[in-house]
């Protein structure tokens, strides 16, 4: 189950650990989105997610960096998106690498014991659309018992 709320995801609800996932692109770019949100709460997701880019080490399709912010607070760097613009090809969004990126997240978030938080991944300047997110959100994490909540911002 997804639990809909209006807020700010970098807030996230409730107690205990939570992991705040995004989509990053493939290309180093850092900037615009909801990025912009986290880089003013924190630091540290742009700055390991630079220097992830700079190393190639593992940065592609599909992978995912943990970066934790705060004491219970974890911030899911997912490559999903390739390139910052649609091509011919369509939107940046890469729905089978989002779909590795959530497995990795639900194993991730088991290992903490922690709730997934995020805003409509995929869906702002990745270009995809909801109703093929939500079920990859669905069987990778909600389905393993992974409370999971999404914001709207007002």
């Amino acid at each position: 189950m997804i639990s809909y709320v209006t807020g700010d995801a970098t807030r996230p609800h409730g107690q205990g650990p939570k992991v705040i996932c995004h989509v990053c692109n493939d290309a180093g770019g850092w900037g615009k989105g909801f990025v912009q949100a986290l880089s003013r709460r924190w630091p540290q997701p742009e700055a390991r997610y630079r220097a992830w880019h700079r190393s190639g080490q593992g940065f592609q399709l599909g992978a995912v960096r943990l970066v934790q912010v705060e004491p219970e607070l974890w911030v899911a760097n997912m490559i999903g998106q390739h390139g910052t613009r649609p091509t011919e090809e369509g939107p940046p969004i890469r729905y089978d690498a989002l779909d590795r990126c959530l497995s990795v997240l639900g194993d991730e978030a088991l290992n903490l014991h922690a709730s997934v938080h995020m805003p409509r991944i995929g869906t702002g300047l990745a270009g995809g659309s909801w109703e093929r997110v939500e079920p990859l959100v669905l069987k990778r994490v909600s389905e393993r018992g992974i409370p999971v909540t999404v914001y709207d911002l007002p």
